[in-house]
């Protein structure tokens, strides 16, 4: 299913994935979010998180990672500190796969290479929260192994939007 592994790198980001990763963002969230993020609200980030946006964010530290396929960038995630109390020192913030992508493993692959990054960094417990809209990101966690252990309301543009957080235990 996955095809040949040596045409698969998951790497560190670096400057020069800055627009490949923000067109892997905005297809991706197009795909995810239309219908559940009110539309207005879902374009403004979409149109924040440009490639000068992405450039910065690969600036600022190691906190992102993606995933070629052929060469080409494929997907991405970033991950770092639990932004939730609790016993959950690691969180994977985002993990996405370009929608042409999806249905290869490259998401499989991506979560497994987040899960070494932060076991490298000592962060015992992963967490990562989804909208609980978003069937595909929650079904993927499921399979993986992540149960639900919190829930939070997020309001965007007026309409209240339900978050699960998966975690897997230390």
């Amino acid at each position: 299913m996955l095809g040949s592994r040596s045409d698969i790198k998951v790497r560190k980001g670096k400057l020069a994935d800055a627009q490949p990763v923000a067109e892997a963002f905005r297809e991706s969230w197009t795909q995810a979010y239309r219908g559940v993020i009110p539309h207005t609200h879902l374009e403004n980030m979409i149109r924040r998180r440009g490639a000068d946006w992405w450039s910065n964010v690969i600036k600022s530290g190691d906190n992102l990672i993606v995933i070629e396929k052929a060469g080409a960038i494929a997907g991405y995630a970033t991950l770092g500190f639990s932004r939730t109390r609790g016993p959950y020192q690691g969180e994977i913030y985002e993990l996405y796969i370009a929608p042409v992508y999806q249905g290869l493993g490259l998401g499989e692959h991506l979560f497994e290479a987040c899960r070494h990054g932060l076991d490298q960094r000592r962060l015992k417990g992963l967490i990562v929260w989804a909208l609980a809209e978003n069937t595909r990101a929650t079904d993927f966690y499921w399979r993986r192994g992540g149960r639900p252990v919190k829930q939070a309301f997020e309001t965007m543009s007026g309409e209240k939007l339900e978050k699960i957080a998966f975690a897997w235990p230390t």
